[in-house]
């Protein structure tokens, strides 16, 4: 990007989500082949009830704090505002979990349903935190906060589960983990609380209400098919469905990291004038999300069925055919991610919202249509089409307000890599239909060397931007590359 402190941050970012997917990778493979795919179902439903209920505690709060925060005006105002509303906001979401008890029975007869409401309680302080520290640009302390988070609660989720407490003790492991979090952060956060008047409270609703709105949609994408899955199907089903998303974001690092730093960072050029770093800093972050996402995808297509046995176990493999939509969704993500985060940063919410809001319904009638005919695959297919609908519908509002950029040259050299990758796997297959574990994991490693060395081969630009990456670190970088 040319751009130091983007860099810079985003490697931080970077850094952090491969920790953070590494801990919950390992986690996941423990606890699936210890506890089988109901439990795993279980907790899954658990994070979507409480994704749910959070965005009705938050109600588009949190993201317009960063928004209002990250522009340099009245920060202790904003922040003071927030927090206050936040905490009424509580009591709404405490009512509807309430409510909604009697049908929740999957997580209310495994135990997990006093956490969930803990857990509600236990965001306000996590959530007001994370928005104050990542409001100010602290992007190393909020990636910082993540790590301890992740840590805690596999800590935690490993230590219950080994006694036995199964589902409960994953949801309680999520919450400590939110505790560590939050601790973290508040260390850091250099706001105070202040008195505040009701033109902050208007300007954080303002922009709140269609962050909300958008925010839903996302949790739509994120849940409707798992909570879909769970009344049409088994718990099991939910968790094979889960482990194999799990599995096939491997390919979302650099998506995540770019869309965590560059909100702030396009709301300050925004405000300056600056759309052509704006437009620069996109063409980029597209390039490099697909620089991991396209091979992640071809591998996962041909080496799917015995990743999944392998690390999960036999009785996930149900996966296999889902994991093939999944991993198409994880491209189709960089652009319905990075456009809807754009659209939001450059003040046009309404913009996210409207696209967001024709896919999360396209979303939910394919799900309620695949489901009962096709089963989990069925699920993963309606997220597939969906995700398009706002992938494409996301662009073109962008193209309202920017110059759109995607970089030819740097792509076609990623397809071109990833094709000659994927052309060696087909090749291991074809010779080792029935490979051990260690020959799949040499395959992948293989396959990973294969892509890279072709790809820095073919683009000098991006050969040399992660040499110049490498050698600031200290880190040697060869010769012959």
């Amino acid at each position: 990007m040319n751009i130091g402190q983007v860099q810079r941050q985003s490697l931080i970012v970077f850094g952090s989500i491969i920790a953070t997917t590494l801990i919950g990778f390992v986690s996941t493979i423990w606890f699936a082949r210890v506890l089988g795919p109901a439990p795993l179902g279980i907790y899954s439903l658990f994070l979507a009830y409480y994704a749910v209920l959070n965005l009705l505690g938050d109600g588009g709060f949190g993201g317009a704090a960063v928004k209002r925060i990250s522009e340099g005006k009245e920060q202790d105002e904003y922040f003071s505002a927030f927090v206050v509303i936040r905490i009424v906001l509580l009591s709404f979401s405490i009512t509807v979990l309430l409510f909604l008890e009697p049908y929740l029975t999957g997580v209310t007869s495994s135990g997990v349903f006093l956490w969930l409401m803990v857990a509600l309680v236990i965001a306000v302080f996590q959530n007001c935190t994370a928005s104050g520290v990542y409001g100010l640009g602290k992007i190393g302390v909020h990636q910082g906060s993540l790590i301890a988070e992740y840590i805690f609660r596999v800590l935690f989720q490993v230590v219950c589960v080994y006694f036995g407490y199964s589902a409960a003790g994953l949801a309680g492991g999520f919450v400590a983990g939110m505790v560590a979090g939050g601790i973290v952060q508040v260390w850091y956060l250099q706001l105070r609380l202040v008195r505040f008047s009701m033109s902050h409270v208007r300007n954080l609703s303002n922009f709140s209400f269609w962050i909300f709105l958008t925010s839903s949609g996302s949790l739509i994408f994120s849940y409707t098919d798992t909570i879909l899955i769970g009344l049409f199907m088994t718990n099991a089903d939910v968790g094979i469905y889960r482990t194999a998303l799990q599995l096939a974001t491997v390919g979302s690092f650099t998506t995540l990291a770019f869309q965590t730093v560059l909100f702030p960072r396009i709301s300050s050029w925004a405000a300056q004038g600056h759309l052509a770093d704006v437009e620069k800093a996109l063409a980029r972050a597209c390039t490099y999300s697909l620089f991991l996402a396209v091979p992640t995808c071809i591998g996962g297509w041909i080496l799917g069925f015995y990743l999944l046995y392998y690390i999960y176990g036999a009785s996930f493999t149900g996966g296999v055919t889902p994991l093939v939509f999944l991993l198409l969704v994880q491209v189709v993500n960089i652009f319905m991610f990075l456009g809807t985060m754009s659209l939001n940063a450059l003040d046009h919410p309404k913009d996210a919202f409207r696209v967001t809001a024709i896919s999360a319904v396209v979303n939910i009638i394919l799900n309620i249509l695949f489901i009962p005919v096709m089963g989990i695959t069925g699920a993963a297919a309606a997220t597939l089409l969906a995700i398009a609908v706002n992938a494409a519908g996301a662009y073109v509002l962008l193209s309202n307000l920017i110059t759109v950029k995607i970089e030819y040259t740097p792509v076609r050299n990623i397809l071109c890599a990833a094709g000659i990758m994927g052309i060696f796997l087909l090749v291991f297959r074809f010779f080792l239909p029935s490979p051990d574990m260690a020959a799949v994991l040499l395959s992948v490693a293989s396959g990973a060397g294969i892509y890279v060395m072709v790809l820095l081969r073919l683009d000098r630009e991006i050969h040399n931007e992660i040499r110049d990456v490498c050698t600031s670190f200290g880190m040697p970088w060869p010769r012959w590359l």
